[in-house]
């Protein structure tokens, strides 16, 4: 098949959906910073972000598809996309792989049943169908330039379930008023970092690292393995097994096996549950949750700040480490977390 049959699209989950944007109108990507809220700027522009001294409007696509706005999360990400000079941030959950598509596989028209078939969005230019799932492919123009008329503007809030005599809009301006001081100070630091970074630095191979903090001591690892932070729910003990094994946790209906890895890392245990976290984390067919003192930040790592474990640390839990890498004041850990599950005899064993 020729090259020209197929279409390059960037993809990324929102609120659980799954969407697309061509990768010819995405110029970079970054984890959420602090934004500026703008009074006066329409109802989804959420905010600004100095860019290294441009200034980037910033989407919220909840609003954009007349939804309600969700609290933003230090895990959300930041697409920019640029269409005839004009460039938007878009904010998004996760990003995930670029995928090539063949045209037959975009369903470019979905019927509806209704009477009249125009739809009372143009975001959406078709549906992919051969991903394991459908995604929906989004069009950069109209998301930068398209303005409802007013008809189209009341049809949608209808139907979103919002009265007629309201308008999506926030009702706090201020950038993620929910958030705890450490997670703003997080969103200020990469904000001061998108500001200064130098436009000739070299962005290739960086990797994803999720840091979380255990005896406050940074580790990082692998952000691809996370499925989500949460807090610690009630636990319900699992008899006759080891101390790192801390229960099993109620997860919207999952049952999930919460683990201590301390112990495996040679620190010391705590058992103070109350006001920790759980990473979630999907490594193959395993999925468990990892208790952790706090999430203290993501961010992309380039493999040349990555240095050997220092030989002065050698221990036994060297094989659980993949090296150290220079974070705020201190030194983080990279953690092989596959590893540390499924050799750091973390394994539950439910025979008798």
């Amino acid at each position: 098949m020729n090259v020209s049959d197929h279409h390059s699209y960037l993809t990324f989950s929102l609120n659980g959906s799954r969407y697309g944007v061509t990768t010819n109108a995405v110029q970079e990507i970054f984890f959420l910073p602090t934004l500026t809220a703008i009074d006066e700027a329409p109802r989804d522009i959420v905010g600004l972000l100095n860019l290294r001294g441009e200034i980037l409007p910033v989407m919220d696509l909840n609003l954009r598809f007349f939804q309600r706005s969700q609290d933003y999360q230090i895990t959300d990400s930041i697409i920019v996309i640029e269409w005839q000079t004009i460039k938007v941030g878009l904010i998004v959950n996760q990003v995930h792989e670029v995928q090539e598509i063949p045209l037959e596989a975009i369903a470019p028209q979905i019927a509806y049943g209704r009477q009249n078939d125009t739809p009372y969005h143009h975001y959406i230019t078709g549906v992919a169908k051969n991903l394991g799932e459908l995604v929906m492919l989004l069009d950069p123009e109209q998301l930068i330039a398209y303005t409802d008329s007013a008809e189209n503007l009341l049809a949608a809030l209808n139907d979103s379930g919002i009265p007629a005599t309201q308008t999506p809009v926030q009702k706090d301006r201020r950038f993620c008023p929910h958030a705890t001081p450490s997670e703003m100070a997080i969103f200020q630091e990469r904000a001061d970092n998108l500001m200064k970074l130098s436009e000739g630095e070299d962005f290739t191979g960086l990797m994803p690292i999720a840091v979380i903090g255990l005896n406050d001591e940074y580790f990082g690892l692998d952000l691809n393995v996370v499925r989500e932070f949460t807090d610690i729910r009630e636990i319900t003990p699992i008899p006759c097994c080891p101390s790192r094994i801390i229960g099993n946790m109620n997860l919207r209906g999952e049952i999930v096996t919460l683990i201590d890895i301390r112990e495996t890392l040679n620190l010391p245990m705590i058992r103070a549950i109350d006001g920790s976290k759980v990473m979630v984390v999907h490594i193959d067919e395993l999925v468990a949750g990892i208790a952790i003192q706090e999430v203290c930040d993501v961010m992309y790592l380039h493999p040349s700040k990555i240095a050997p474990v220092p030989a002065a640390i050698h221990s036994a839990n060297d094989e659980y480490l993949r090296g150290t890498a220079p974070y705020r004041e201190k030194m983080m850990s990279l953690l092989d977390l596959p590893k540390i599950l499924t050799q750091g005899e973390l394994e539950v064993n439910e025979e008798p």
